[in-house]
């Protein structure tokens, strides 16, 4: 299947200030970067998002596929960042083969525009919208109900989260996300870690490199340093991952979305400690050992 071609234009994550500290001393001190990124598909404007930058190709094909405005990375020959603008340029393959854009075809036009007409205001940082029904595709999504996380798996994608390298350690104002393996002897392995201002953002740009890279979600395990809400259940379901864990908590809404959809939800993961909230049935608790 062909991929298209992308720029590599991510920005440096944090910023040298300086501030003063309490006893009045002036200390430099690393902040987050914030940019403006407004999003362009067949050079019609989509939404302007709010990023670190440090993932800004894969953040824009990961909202493409979360948001279910294209469906097969097939029909996109190009996605090109241009921070001078503060835009991202995505364009299909029939724009640069034929000269026809997305929007040419009537039905296809007439369905985004449907979509992109519908937005429910979410909590979610960076972000603040989704285009569509949230609901849409909840029952339709079919999760492997044979995939189990152990114990201490989970302990293992805790510990190696909690050791990543990362801007919050650093800079502070940021969320961070992980894929990470549920395979053979790489379980718990960090594949992608991404970290942005926004939780969502950092979903999409791990969603966006899964989609490129043609990686399935059955076998993987999901962490989020955000609180797990509706959007970022729904996110996951998409992407196929039967595992979502959070060392924040959650919210109704998101509890009764993970129940419908059968994903096994994890929260307040911090040191040895978890709350498993659904999905029971595919989690196996055993005598831990210990860890590196």
């Amino acid at each position: 299947m062909p991929i298209p071609t992308l720029t590599s234009q991510a920005r440096p994550s944090t910023f040298q200030v300086e501030a003063l500290n309490e006893r009045g001393e002036t200390v430099p001190t690393a902040i987050a970067g914030e940019h403006a990124l407004t999003m362009y598909l067949d050079k019609r404007e989509l939404v302007t998002l709010m990023t670190l930058g440090a993932a800004p190709e894969h953040l824009a094909l990961g909202y493409l596929r979360n948001q279910r405005l294209v469906a097969d990375i097939g029909e996109l020959a190009a996605v090109q960042v241009d921070w001078d603008t503060g835009s991202v340029a995505i364009t299909s393959r029939s724009l640069a083969e034929r000269g026809v854009t997305i929007w040419d075809d009537a039905e296809r036009a007439d369905a985004l525009a449907g979509r992109l007409g519908r937005r429910t205001v979410t909590t979610g940082c960076g972000q603040g919208t989704v285009f569509g029904d949230l609901m849409d595709e909840i029952d339709r999504i079919a999760l492997p109900s044979g995939a189990r996380l152990s114990e201490e798996v989970l302990y293992t994608v805790m510990d190696r989260v909690r050791r990543h390298e990362s801007i919050y350690k650093v800079a502070g104002a940021v969320h961070g996300c992980a894929l990470c393996s549920n395979e053979g002897d790489s379980r718990g392995e960090i594949l992608r870690f991404v970290e942005d201002v926004g939780r969502h953002n950092a979903v999409d740009a791990i969603a966006g490199w899964m989609w490129l890279e043609s990686v399935g979600g059955a076998d993987k395990i999901f962490y989020t340093t955000g609180r797990l809400t509706s959007e970022m259940v729904i996110k996951c379901a998409q992407m196929g991952i039967p595992f979502l864990l959070s060392r924040s908590g959650l919210t109704q809404m998101g509890y009764e979305i993970a129940q419908r959809v059968g994903i096994t939800m994890v929260g307040r993961c911090q040191g040895r400690h978890y709350l498993l909230f659904t999905g029971g049935q595919r989690f196996v608790r055993q005598p831990v050992t210990a860890l590196a």
